[in-house]
């Protein structure tokens, strides 16, 4: 059976099958039986051409993964884990936001810790104006599910001031281009930070604040599966939300 993933992604990148063979150093009919009739290469040349193209290797060859593999590769996708979010040095953020060169993203209910930081605040706009696409997600206040949240965490009707609050915190950057900011009503099992393939993974704990909960940072690595989940995560989150009204 053909590769049409491979084909595809060729034809995307505009790489021809000579270009291909010559820089991962095998003959291009090679290159052509990996296409035409579907054959795995070598682990090394699955990396090689994957590396060429800018793809994950998971993707062009999805059956070639093992689940060793996957799990070794998700493994080395964690960067450091911090026992609480207080624990997590605010320069840190920063980076994770400076790093960004194509997408920012914010999933939380509230994330008011961020929100009452003028500089990251000022950094996402700044993002913005430099082409950064900047999506914020933000639980809607008037949710059974912020209200809940709220209730676990024993400040009930304070989750949904945070976020009102939290509204009023980002007005400097609302309506810029490429700030786009949206409203959900989902059970949030994590808040994301994302900038490009770097992610900070808040998770949450019944009956405790998100600031005293773990956070994971973790580093997209061909071929690992974590940064994808999540991302995931955040763009089924994401197609079910609403437009915050100005």
């Amino acid at each position: 059976m053909a590769n049409d993933r491979l084909r595809a992604a060729l034809l995307e990148r505009g790489v021809g099958i000579a270009e291909l063979a010559t820089a991962i150093e095998v003959d291009p009919k090679t290159v052509e039986r990996w296409i035409t009739k579907g054959r795995a290469p070598y682990r090394r040349h699955r990396y090689a051409v994957a590396a060429h193209l800018g793809m994950d290797e998971g993707y062009l060859w999805p059956e070639a993964l093992t689940r060793e593999q996957v799990a070794s590769a998700s493994e080395s996708e964690i960067v450091t884990v911090y026992p609480h979010r207080w624990a997590v040095p605010r320069d840190a953020w920063g980076r994770l936001f400076a790093s960004a060169s194509q997408e920012i993203g914010i999933l939380v209910y509230s994330g008011l810790f961020l929100a009452d930081d003028a500089g990251i605040v000022r950094m996402l706009g700044e993002k913005a104006s430099a082409g950064v696409r900047v999506r914020i997600l933000l639980g809607d206040p008037d949710s059974t599910e912020v209200a809940q949240r709220g209730a676990d965490e024993g400040i009930d009707d304070g989750m949904a001031a945070k976020i009102r609050n939290v509204f009023v915190l980002y007005k400097p950057i609302r309506g810029l281009d490429n700030v786009e900011f949206r409203l959900h009503r989902t059970v949030l099992y994590n808040s994301i930070y994302r900038g490009d393939d770097q992610l900070l993974v808040n998770t949450h704990v019944y009956g405790m604040p998100a600031g005293n909960a773990p956070v994971l940072h973790l580093r997209k690595v061909l071929g690992g599966d974590m940064v994808t989940t999540y991302v995931d995560s955040f763009e089924r989150v994401w197609e079910q939300s609403q437009p915050l009204e100005s």
